[in-house]
């Protein structure tokens, strides 16, 4: 198989000639291996970030997951509102500051963004600071978009075939995880908001319902290879509860349009995420999940899961992003490699990653022995989807 095929075969729940290996490093790895700072590939874009995260997946020897990294390059209709930004730099922080005005016909906002030289962009001013207030100018940006970017997606999709890699876009979805990032104070705004004025939180979720119809109809047309619904934090920024409130229903309706159009889905929530799992299997058609973080980070139990899931949806996880990535030593990344693949691997459906986001400092020969682990030991009997037992 390519790893085109490996990919997409693991997160149909399908079983390949072996389990992918795919870590999550789709920020700071392949910024890293550039060489630049930050602000050049996340302000300036002097290298897309998914020209050098597929980079770092040839570097590496990854089945590559570029939809992590990849939202899709929208076209949108004349704008009713004016944006300006501009990027001043801090010598004595040794960052870029991005500073945005918005000015709208319901008032104007502003926001700003810090990339310190060896991190991604963090909101340290965000454009609403009183939802009721701010809510009615910050819904002109809101918008559907009208096409696609069809150089863009091609130079992408081009890309990832020119490897045999799966080429896939992000989606995010309504939520607690993907408001708080335009939300001063973001979830303890949107907490006091969901007693005082759900109204504003359910008009909210409508908008990015429509939206999120109107992008998933115009990916279909386009035909990537899969489709990833971008959700960290889903439950841990909020709770099951406000998840099925606000997530679920956008969720169930686009995984459906997805699986209709015989294009498989994944959905990304770092963090704790036994319950999502559970409500992806029993009430949307999301094919696979991922990073299922164990504790404490998440609340996953690979095996516990698997047992319990693994015939309904593919599972992508889970070494643990500090312990074991970044501080623990070739063989340990081994051993854990090993245990993840005979704890979720049997009878296929898994792809073998870490935890959320592997951070700048991760050493190369521990992403390297995934890789090699996986090669070794993931290895499938076609006949009966069972892996190789390690000697």
């Amino acid at each position: 198989m390519t790893a085109r095929e490996r990919f997409l075969a693991a997160i149909s729940n399908a079983v390949p000639d072996r389990v992918p290996v795919t870590p999550d490093i789709s920020n700071y790895i392949p910024c890293k291996l550039t060489g630049l700072p930050f602000w050049e590939i996340y302000f300036k874009e002097t290298v897309p970030l998914w020209q050098a995260y597929l980079a770092a997946a040839d570097h590496f020897g990854l089945e590559a997951w570029i939809g992590s990294c990849t939202n899709p390059p929208l076209l949108y209709g004349p704008a009713r509102f004016e944006q300006t930004s501009h990027c001043v730099f801090q010598k004595d922080r040794d960052a870029m500051l991005k500073r945005t005005v918005t000015t709208t016909p319901d008032g104007t906002l502003s926001e700003e963004l810090t990339c310190f030289r060896h991190d991604p962009p963090s909101p340290t001013e965000k454009p609403i600071k009183n939802l009721a207030r701010d809510f009615p100018a910050f819904k002109w940006q809101l918008r559907e978009p009208i096409g696609i970017d069809l150089p863009i997606w091609h130079a992408m999709r081009d890309a990832c075939l020119e490897r045999d890699q799966a080429f896939g876009v992000c989606v995010s979805y309504p939520g607690f995880q993907h408001w708080s990032w335009s939300v001063h104070r973001g979830v303890e705004l949107l907490a006091y908001a969901e007693m005082d004025t759900p109204e504003l939180l359910e008009e909210w979720r409508e908008i990015d319902h429509a939206i999120g119809v109107k992008t998933m109809e115009l990916l279909i047309a386009a035909r990537p290879d899969y489709i990833l619904f971008g959700g960290s934090g889903t439950i841990t920024l909020a709770s099951p509860t406000l998840a099925r409130k606000y997530a679920i229903p956008s969720i169930k309706v686009w995984s459906r349009m997805a699986k209709e159009a015989g294009i498989p889905t994944m959905l990304h929530s770092c963090g704790k995420s036994r319950a999502l799992v559970q409500m992806l299997v029993e009430e949307t058609d999301v094919t696979s999940v991922n990073p299922l973080e164990e504790p404490p980070m998440g609340d996953i139990d690979l095996a516990e899961v698997k047992a319990a899931c693994g015939g309904r949806i593919g599972l992508m996880g889970n070494l643990h992003t500090t312990e074991v990535m970044l501080h623990g030593t070739p063989a340990r990344v081994r051993e854990k490699a090993i245990a993840a693949m005979r704890a979720a691997g049997q009878g296929g459906g898994f792809v073998l990653s870490s935890g959320d986001q592997c951070g700048y400092a991760t050493p190369d020969e521990n992403l390297f022995a995934m890789v090699e682990a996986g090669h070794e030991y993931g290895v499938y009997d076609m006949a009966t989807g069972r892996l190789a037992t390690p000697a």
